[in-house]
């Protein structure tokens, strides 16, 4: 049993709103914390996927109305989102009569936009938590310089925690293929399945590079407006991250279009048929799945309202991460695969031109030292927490 950072999180969370939605894809461990939290709290959990615990809230304002004084755990949201209409009114109720907070823990596996669509009118009502992988802080993996196991499983409990490797990738393809017959078409239109793997396959091997939809729609035989609502779907169900360019007010040509990441990346390596490490480090994804796996797990220790974007210029200038942080910081992130970083002419140029509070080149191993005057070679544990120390992140 791993103990989630974002535990004590939502407790906090429990503590200051009437309502808190646990965000994350599915089987990504919010059903077992929700769970771990009703065991410190007088609680009823229902599983809105399960027809009996959907037939319970057939009236959900007397079922509710009779659990006021109970957190009421809703897992899988999304299959009732007309409920939140109801929500908003009890929360309403309850605050008159004291019952200001620690009402409701929703649970969803879409993205905190998707679910503000359904939930609009419970705004000032309810606080968003994301519930991501993972993360190299949380399994602590082998030693400070070794998250080996990490990256090539992915952050998936059930991936990581596999008896073995071959386990481990089995249950990652069956996570494709269940997303791909059952989830996906619960949150929009029917699309084929097998053209959504194509065009998940697709971004995996397009891993960190700008997004083309023209492309993909050419190899796809489909429109580029149609691979952009596919993209939407697999970013709103959490599985994508489109990073944005930096926007600057600089007197140069900038990269315009976002890249493409698969956000786990073992997902990213079953989609690949790579099994483990060995088969991994021989394939061409391998830097590029570095780089995705490193800014998904700085992003999950960002502090609130981070922005994340990288820097490109058409004469080459670029940066893979730019953090723009609390009180006007601005941090700059280079990711290299190797023992021995040296990042390119490209990266010292970018500094230039957005000139970051601080600089880092994040690699592989676990020792830390400067670069140059201004830029630091930092493995990726000592960078997540230097995060989390600088600004005061709680996980």
């Amino acid at each position: 049993m791993i103990k989630r950072g974002v535990y004590q999180t939502v407790l906090q969370a429990l503590k200051r709103q009437a309502a808190v939605a646990l965000i994350g894809p599915r089987q990504v461990g919010k059903t077992t914390l929700a769970l771990d939290v009703a065991t410190e709290k007088d609680a009823v959990y229902l599983d809105l996927e399960a027809t009996a615990d959907r037939e319970k809230l057939s009236d959900p304002v007397l079922f509710l109305t009779h659990n006021e004084n109970k957190l009421v755990i809703l897992d899988e949201i999304h299959r009732i989102p007309e409920i939140f209409q109801a929500l908003r009114g009890l929360i309403d109720q309850g605050r008159r009569k004291g019952l200001k907070t620690g009402r409701f823990l929703i649970l969803g596996s879409a993205s905190i936009d998707l679910l503000r669509q359904f939930g609009e009118t419970l705004a000032g009502r309810i606080e968003y938590i994301n519930m991501g992988p993972l993360t190299v802080l949380e399994t602590n993996s082998k030693s400070e310089s070794d998250p080996t196991q990490l990256w090539v499983r992915g952050g998936f409990p059930d991936s990581y925690l596999a008896a073995s490797d071959e386990d481990s990738y089995v249950y990652r393809q069956n996570f494709i293929r269940t997303y791909l017959e059952r989830d996906v078409p619960q949150f929009g239109p029917r699309i084929p399945a097998e053209t959504l793997e194509r065009l998940w396959i697709m971004l995996a091997h397009s891993q960190g590079q700008s997004l083309n939809a023209s492309k993909l729609a050419g190899s796809l035989s489909t429109s580029a407006p149609t691979v952009s609502n596919y993209i939407d779907l697999l970013v709103d169900l959490l599985l994508v991250r489109r990073l944005p360019p930096y926007h600057a007010n600089i007197k140069k040509r900038l990269i315009k279009a976002p890249r493409i990441y698969v956000r786990d990346s073992g997902i990213t390596h079953a989609l690949l048929g790579l099994a483990d490490y060995n088969q991994l480090s021989g394939h061409p994804v391998f830097g590029a799945s570095w780089e995705g796996f490193v800014i998904e797990n700085l992003l999950s220790f960002a502090p609130f309202q981070t922005k994340a974007s990288f820097y490109r210029t058409s004469a080459g200038a670029e940066i893979d991460l730019i953090l723009e942080l609390p009180a006007g910081k601005r941090w700059a992130v280079e990711i290299k695969s190797g023992l021995t970083p040296n990042p390119t002419r490209g990266f010292y140029s970018a500094l230039e031109d957005i000139q970051p509070d601080r600089s880092f080149v994040v690699y592989s191993g676990g020792d830390r030292y400067p670069l140059t005057e201004t830029t630091e070679v930092i493995g990726l544990y000592a960078l997540a927490n230097e995060l989390i120390e600088s600004f005061s992140v709680k996980r």
